[in-house]
C-alpha cells in the first residue's frame, strides 16, 4: 500500500481522511497548513498528497506549485464546492485529481487508489509507443521529444498514452474520464480539456495548430500519429 500526505487544517476533516485511508491499507501522514506540509515533503517521501487548496501559511495552489516544480509526485486537491477557479487553476499547475467539499470519504479512498494505480510503471509487454518525434515509454512511464525527456504529470501521461495506443479513434470527453480517469460520472469534463491543452503545450510543435493531438468538433479528442 502507499504512503498519503492529508494536507487540511480542518482536524475533523483530517481525522475521516484518515481512518477511511488506513481501512485501505495505506499509511498516512498529515499537516494542518502549507508551510507544514512543505516542510514534511522535504523530510518524507508519500506516495501521493491529498491536498486542501484554503491553507493557512502557504495555500493549496501556491504548494501544488512548488511540488511539480520538484516533482511528478500526484496530488489530489480538496476544493470548496463551486469553486471552479480553483480546479481550474490546480489542474493547470499539475495537480491529477480534485475533490470537492463536502465531500464522500470514501470516494476519496477510490480516487486516491486510482491515481495511485495509474502512475504505477506499466507491466505491459507492448512497452513502447512513437509517432511523430514522440517516444513513449509505458514501462518507465518516460516521454522523449526529439530525443529530450518531456515531464508530464500522471494524468498527462496516462492520457497521451491512452490516445497513443489507440492511433485515429475518436474519443469523447466523457469516455475519456471513464477510460483514463476511472469515473464514469465526470463532474467536470473541463478537466480533460484542460489536460489536453497542457499536453499540446509540451508534446506539438504547434499547439495552436496542432498536428497530432486534435480536436474533432463536437465529438472529442484523437491522436494522429
Amino acid at each position: 500500500m502507499a504512503i498519503v500526505l492529508v494536507v487540511d487544517d480542518e482536524p475533523i476533516v483530517r481525522e475521516v481522511v484518515v481512518r477511511y485511508l488506513k481501512r485501505e491499507g495505506h499509511t498516512t501522514l498529515e499537516a494542518d497548513h502549507g508551510d507544514r506540509a512543505r516542510e514534511m515533503l522535504e523530510q518524507e517521501t508519500p506516495d501521493i498528497v491529498v491536498l486542501d487548496v484554503m491553507l493557512p501559511g502557504t495555500d493549496g495552489l501556491e504548494l501544488c506549485r512548488w511540488i511539480r516544480s520538484r516533482s511528478e509526485l500526484p496530488v489530489i486537491l480538496l476544493t470548496a464546492r463551486g469553486e471552479e477557479a480553483d480546479r481550474i487553476v490546480g489542474l493547470e499547475l499539475g495537480a491529477d485529481d480534485y475533490v470537492t467539499k463536502p465531500f464522500s470519504p470514501r470516494e476519496l479512498a477510490v480516487r486516491v487508489r486510482t491515481v495511485l494505480r495509474r502512475s504505477a510503471p506499466a507491466q505491459d509487454a507492448e512497452a513502447r509507443l512513437s509517432f511523430g518525434d514522440i517516444e513513449i515509454d509505458t514501462r518507465t512511464r518516460d516521454v522523449h521529444k526529439g530525443g529530450t525527456e518531456i515531464r508530464l504529470t500522471a494524468k498527462e501521461f496516462d492520457l497521451l498514452a491512452f490516445l497513443a495506443g489507440n492511433p485515429r479513434r475518436v474519443f469523447g470527453r466523457d469516455q475519456l474520464m471513464s477510460r483514463v480517469w476511472g469515473y464514469e460520472a465526470a463532474l467536470d469534463t473541463g478537466t480533460v480539456t484542460v489536460h489536453v491543452r497542457r499536453l499540446r503545450e509540451k508534446i506539438e510543435t504547434n499547439p495552436s495548430e496542432p498536428a497530432h493531438l486534435q480536436t474533432v468538433w463536437g465529438v472529442g479528442y484523437r491522436l494522429v500519429p
